[in-house]
């Protein structure tokens, strides 16, 4: 974890991609006690301190995770997540180039909670929720390409199971159809990029998180 921005009432920060936001049965230190800790010592606060969680990572998905310091802009965060008024910009090396440059993936995703995986559908069904994104090919080798991708929904797994979909998918992510993992046991997906109105000041908040310095392929790939 890295801080990338700090104020008042917000602070954002880089997480690795072995990192879970909030606690879960793993009982694993989370990135919200980690970083509760780190306010507390910063600061010198006595008692409870506050962290509202406003979104959530995949824990094997490195990048930016936004926390509110107040109850204030968490409540207003909250409603700016909801409302789509949070650009998340994501990057993802995947498997193979893919058959188009740029594209609107606009599907529908069923969720299976006892397998915690989603699977992408061309048309409606049954329990689906409508999933978009749009990517844009930045770079390629020999067997990879590097992909961005501009997320308009927020579904379970959406960027992994709708680039599994097309052909591509991410790379370390057995899951969803890779054949190998990564050795740091993360996968290739990094949320790069976050751009919003700041809760509180109304100032714009635009934050780029560096990509992972474990990952060789995002050294060849990119300039950080």
């Amino acid at each position: 974890m890295t801080v990338l921005y700090e104020d008042n009432h917000i602070i954002i920060v880089n997480k690795t991609n072995n990192e879970i936001v909030q606690v879960d049965k793993t009982g694993d230190t989370s990135l919200e006690d980690s970083l509760k800790a780190y306010i507390k010592e910063k600061y010198q606060k006595p008692g409870n301190v506050f962290l509202g969680v406003t979104h959530r990572l995949d824990r094997p998905v490195s990048g930016i995770v936004v926390f509110a310091k107040t109850s204030k802009a968490l409540t207003r965060l909250n409603e700016m997540f909801r409302n789509g008024e949070v650009q998340k910009t994501y990057w993802a090396i995947v498997k193979d180039r893919p058959k188009q440059e740029a594209a609107i993936l606009e599907q529908y995703i069923v969720r299976n909670e006892k397998q915690n995986k989603s699977y992408v559908y061309n048309q409606p069904k049954a329990n689906a929720k409508k999933a978009i994104l749009s990517y844009k090919l930045l770079a390629v080798s020999d067997r990879y390409a590097l992909l961005e991708v501009d997320l308009k929904t927020g579904r379970h797994h959406q960027i992994r199971c709708q680039l599994a979909g097309m052909g591509c998918p991410i790379k370390g992510d057995l899951k969803y159809g890779f054949p190998r993992s990564n050795p740091n046991g993360g996968i290739s997906l990094h949320a790069r990029r976050i751009q919003f109105v700041h809760p509180v000041s109304k100032n714009l908040i635009d934050v780029v998180a560096p990509c992972p310095k474990d990952e060789s392929l995002w050294r060849v790939f990119t300039q950080d």
